[in-house]
């Protein structure tokens, strides 16, 4: 059973940046197939998905989020690490990690964690 878990501040200043960290057990983060997702949940509004670091380390970003959105991973933790700089009261959400088999297949979540944007 893989399990993840995010962690990270709850507050962050406009202008700062915000970095989140997803520690995962169960599974290591090279595992061949699996891709690391980060995805996120402003209030009231849907689940936005915001990029994917590989198996094999590799990145890929939502074409929206991509200009200020970096995604790496420790492997000697295994975990991986959102940062998205300049944020704005816009970037508040619930924050999520999740996993899967394949880069569209989010099997596994991690519970979520609230960051606010705000000064």
């Amino acid at each position: 059973q893989v399990q993840l878990q995010e962690s990270g501040p709850g507050l962050v200043k406009p202008s700062q940046t915000l970095s989140l960290t997803c520690t995962v057990s169960g599974a290591s983060i090279t595992t061949k197939y699996y891709y690391w997702s980060w995805i996120r949940q402003p209030p009231g509004k849907g689940l936005e998905w915001i990029g994917y670091i590989g198996y094999s380390g590799s990145t890929y970003y939502s074409p929206s989020l991509k200009s200020r959105t970096s995604i790496s991973r420790d492997t000697s933790k295994n975990q991986f690490t959102l940062q998205r700089s300049s944020v704005t009261p816009e970037d508040t959400a619930v924050y999520y990690c999740a996993t899967g088999s394949g880069k569209a297949n989010m099997s596994y979540w991690g519970e979520g964690t609230l960051v606010t944007v705000s000064s």
